[in-house]
């Protein structure tokens, strides 16, 4: 394994567990600040242990995202030094923001812990609301310094030199929304259906009904309203692409030729000797239609974009593919159970229809490892959009393969610890708060 290709998969596989946590840490707090509020408004005891119980899995969290949110901003600077010369005093102001948010949820997430008891109740229940708000305005901010590589702004390149540096516009280049709108939401796409997926398994097994379902209901609905909302953001998202990286967007759809009535393509094999998509379904004009709101006019294709400066082609678009198949999935899940609320009440204890949920468990943590390998794979090979190759950005300290390794190990470890912990947690739960066998 070669330097270049080390560093790379070395920021891959630590951004790859980073979000993981995030995406958890931004959303359980919501979740636990809704079973507070049941539980001040109605004393029903069930959601104050429904309360107790998120409370140290977002701990949990918080601690394992501290952790590797911290290692990351030093792999930007030992990886990726030439990048962080020029980028940090451009883009930096997002990142000294998200340690002041950071900050706020620290300190709100320990006024939450421990003030059980100590506080007026309603401001005890505010706290946990700060600490869901900072997480989220934290990944809001680092989601717009990404959508700084991808649309750089608040700069004038010229000869090389970066002048005439503007923050605030880079903070708020042309990308940051729909990248964040995106995100957040999969956040809670994802946090809500693993959530819900673990309740689900567990009013199943027939342990402690009555917690399980009220902590299931919350999550869930939380997962369902997002996966609604998440193909309208995909939409936002789809038409920024299309306008600011073209050759991103012709990755994703393995689109290679320029044409009219461009076709969507639902899956195949990209071919990228013979420029063809083998085995896939292509709905004509749709792509068209989604990129222009008109079936006729021409998208751009790869032929337009020089071969030295295309995307990985297959990466990029089995990534799409998987992240959009999986969110029809639980798109149509979301159907069901919206269904289940007005009409058939009787399905939410039926086991087909928990048993969707429990296998839809993962599935919003891998579509958003798929659709972040869209955003990062899809730039490639820019670092800086247009301005600086992710090649000459990297270190050229030698051995970075070693380093690869020793992370590797270290994540497997963090993770392995993080699946123990919860997995006694889970145990916990039935035992501590196992306050009714009935529904």
């Amino acid at each position: 394994m070669n330097d270049f290709i080390a560093a790379r998969s070395q920021m891959a596989l630590s951004l790859g567990f980073h979000i993981v946590f995030s995406c958890i840490g931004m959303v359980m707090p919501f979740f636990m600040a809704v079973a507070h509020f049941y539980w001040l408004r109605t004393n029903d005891v069930v959601y104050r242990n429904i309360t107790k119980a998120w409370s140290k899995g977002v701990a949990i969290f918080f601690a394992t995202g501290a952790v590797s949110g911290t290692v990351l901003s030093f792999e930007l600077g030992l990886l990726w030094p030439e990048f962080m010369k020029h980028a940090g005093p451009i883009f930096g102001m997002p990142f000294s923001l998200e340690g002041t948010a950071f900050f706020i949820e620290a300190i709100a997430l320990g006024f939450f812990l421990y003030g059980w008891g100590r506080f007026n109740r309603w401001f005890h229940w505010f706290t946990g609301v700060v600490v869901g708000v900072s997480g989220l305005v934290s990944g809001i901010l680092v989601v717009a310094a990404n959508a700084w590589m991808n649309s750089p702004a608040g700069f004038d390149y010229v000869n090389g030199q970066y002048l005439n540096i503007d923050p605030i516009k880079a903070m708020f280049n042309d990308a940051w929304f729909s990248q964040a709108l995106h995100m957040c939401i999969a956040a809670f796409v994802a946090t809500g259906f693993a959530v819900a997926g673990i309740h689900a398994l567990m009013i199943l097994k027939k342990k402690n009904v009555r917690f399980h379902t009220q902590s299931f209901r919350i999550a869930a609905v939380f997962a369902c309203v997002a996966a609604l909302l998440q193909p309208l953001s995909g939409d936002i998202s789809a038409k920024d692409v299309a306008k600011r990286q073209p050759a991103k967007l012709a990755a994703m759809e393995a689109h290679f030729h320029t044409e009219a009535a461009a076709p969507l393509i639902l899956g195949g094999i990209p071919d990228t000797d013979a420029k063809e998509v083998k085995y896939a379904v292509k709905l004509p004009g749709m792509l068209s239609f989604m990129v222009h709101s008109n079936f006729q006019t021409p998208v751009n294709g790869l032929d337009k974009i020089p071969e030295q400066d295309q995307p990985p082609i297959a990466i990029t678009h089995y990534a799409f593919q998987v992240m959009v198949g999986l969110g029809m999935l639980m798109l149509l899940i979301s159907f069901f159970y919206f269904i289940a609320i007005w009409k058939k009440r009787e399905w939410m204890q039926q086991k087909w229809f928990l048993r969707a949920f429990v296998l839809a468990t993962p599935m919003g943590f891998i579509a958003v490892e798929a659709g972040w390998t869209v955003t990062e794979v899809g730039r490639q090979p820019w670092i800086i959009n247009g301005i600086m190759r992710t090649a000459d950005a990297v270190t050229p300290m030698p051995g970075i393969a070693y380093s690869f390794y020793i992370f590797t190990a270290v994540y497997i470890s963090l993770s392995l610890i993080v699946t123990f912990l919860l997995y006694r947690q889970i145990k916990m739960v039935g035992k501590l708060y196992d306050v009714s066998p009935s529904v």
